[in-house]
């Protein structure tokens, strides 16, 4: 489920190969001082019964590499690789990198600062 600011992943029914999960992603931009506009994200749920909450936050050049750093966590938290919470093939991906770009004021061949790739982990 997607409303702007929010994403939603959730599995009620465990498998072999799939465990039960519910996952919440909320986002934001803030203005920093210094780096000017971030997109401040934080993935928060439960997997197999255990509990997490991330946060981090991305410059504006590099903010639209969301997908794989939200993926990167949560399966750093215990779901398994094969399952995406994000992926271009949802219709909800569309919409959110629509959402991001439009309250980042981004725009299609803006510049990318490489100390920025750095900075944010990417």
């Amino acid at each position: 489920m997607y409303e702007p600011g929010h994403l939603h992943r959730g599995n009620s029914l465990a498998t072999s190969d799939t465990p039960t999960y519910a996952i919440d992603l909320h986002y934001e931009v803030r203005k920093d001082a210094v780096e000017g506009p971030m997109l401040h994200m934080t993935l928060k749920g439960d997997i197999a019964g255990t509990a997490f909450d991330e946060s981090f936050e991305l410059h504006r050049d590099t903010a639209f590499n969301f997908a794989s750093v939200v993926s990167r966590l949560a399966h750093k938290h215990g779901l398994p690789t094969h399952v995406l919470l994000i992926s271009h093939e949802h219709e909800e991906f569309d919409l959110m990198f629509e959402d991001i770009r439009q309250r980042l004021d981004a725009h299609s061949g803006d510049p990318v600062d490489l100390d920025h790739l750095e900075k944010d982990g990417l």
